[in-house]
């Protein structure tokens, strides 16, 4: 499994990759290959401010639905449109062309309460 050391992670196995004030969001290697081939993606929260923790939207793979959530308070700017085309792109570069979400974070001091690419590792 890959957990590359510039993110920042959650129990519930989402990333961030922070840019200024501003982040993407995906689920990490682990989650992917646990949920299996992802079909479909939902996101109905663009334009939303949401706090950490709020559910953003669900992934449905072939075994599954499972909801994903914020690793910070922020507003969804946008949402990876490759994604509705090919979800399978979460499976395939989970922490590249497979992100999620792009938010404004709202209060980047969230940051420190996520786990480092260690602390996630010896976690699982």
């Amino acid at each position: 499994m890959n957990y590359p050391g510039n993110l920042k992670y959650t129990k519930d196995h989402e990333w961030i990759r922070v840019e200024g004030d501003e982040a993407y969001v995906g689920i990490t290697d682990y989650a992917q290959n646990e949920l299996g081939e992802i079909v479909f993606i939902d996101i109905s929260t663009e334009g939303e401010t949401l706090n950490r923790e709020d559910v953003f939207g669900s992934l449905e793979a072939v075994k599954t639905v499972s909801d994903i959530y914020m690793p910070v308070s922020g507003q969804v700017l946008k949402v990876n449109a490759e994604l509705e085309e090919c979800p399978e792109l979460i499976n395939e570069d989970a922490y590249g062309r497979g992100w999620i979400i792009k938010i404004a974070m709202t209060d980047p001091a969230e940051l420190d309460g996520l786990m480092s690419a260690e602390e996630y590792e010896e976690s699982l």
